[in-house]
């Protein structure tokens, strides 16, 4: 009985409190979606209220403008080869760093974590110049080699602190077995590594995904746009397409929403298993 006092007394309005944020964190996803189906003159009118008329053709007009089927292709080629370079190498550094504690080793993880908290926008124009210099300017291979050092730091903090929390014993037993180094690794380490490699790669792929200043750095050329860049095209100088840029943010975010809810259940158990200190 007191357990249900003490339910129905706390835990339902944290309950109730909580549903509540989870509806206003849903609003802008609202706005989005209601406003996209709505001709630009009434967007303008009265941007919170139900569309009077279904306006699909936004979404037909921004496909065709901003070449869709193109940007979606670079952005999904952009993300998935940037995120399978960033988890491999990040999880072989970390698993390095942790098996080998030299000084250097130590020092390099350190430098890792430090440059975490260095802010992007205070080396942004140091990168294009290096970025012209060494051939990456304006290429899908240059944004990708950026993506992966921006992402490396977490990443390899995330791998570094799972990595702590699987036995050596079993790597040990995996030499005795005539393993080698890279044998172990690709075979043993690597499959135990899956919790935390969703995760590290749910992670960069939202980033990667919704990410526009880096694009917009080192993409010129129209055929390279990912979708962030696309959907920008709708604000010019003296026009903005509301209609049509609410219409592209729905086509553009789709699929990152549909990847991010079937894999959000690893998030939670990757981090929590990462935070294991060996």
């Amino acid at each position: 009985m007191e357990a249900r006092q003490r339910y129905t007394a706390c835990t339902l309005v944290v309950e109730i409190v909580a549903v509540l944020l989870g509806l206003l964190f849903l609003v802008p996803f609202y706005f989005v979606i209601v406003n996209s189906l709505k001709t630009f003159a009434e967007l303008l009118t009265d941007p919170t209220s139900l569309p009077t008329a279904l306006q699909w053709s936004n979404f037909s007009n921004a496909w065709r403008i901003m070449k869709f089927p193109t940007v979606l292709t670079n952005s999904l080629v952009i993300t998935v080869l940037a995120n399978l370079a960033i988890a491999l190498i990040s999880a072989m550094a970390a698993y390095r760093m942790v098996r080998h504690k030299t000084r250097f080793n130590r020092l390099f993880f350190s430098l890792l974590v430090a440059a975490m908290v260095i802010p992007f926008q205070s080396i942004m124009i140091p990168l294009v110049r290096v970025a012209r210099t060494v051939g990456l300017f304006d290429s899908i291979p240059g944004l990708i080699v950026c993506y992966m050092g921006f992402g490396a730091p977490l990443s390899v903090f995330l791998f570094h602190g799972f990595v702590k929390s699987i036995p050596h014993e079993i790597e040990e037993s995996a030499s005795v077995d005539g393993a080698s180094a890279y044998g172990t690794f690709f075979r043993i380490v690597l499959p135990l590594l899956k919790p935390i490699a969703v995760t590290v790669i749910l992670l960069n792929s939202l980033w990667i995904w919704n990410d526009f200043l880096l694009p917009f750095l080192i993409l010129q050329s129209p055929d390279l746009r990912t979708i962030p860049l696309a959907t920008n095209s709708f604000f010019g100088q003296y026009t903005k397409q509301w209609d049509l840029a609410l219409a592209a943010l729905v086509l553009g975010i789709t699929p990152i929403v549909i990847f991010f809810l079937a894999m959000q259940r690893h998030i939670i158990e990757g981090i929590t298993a990462g935070s294991v200190k060996g």
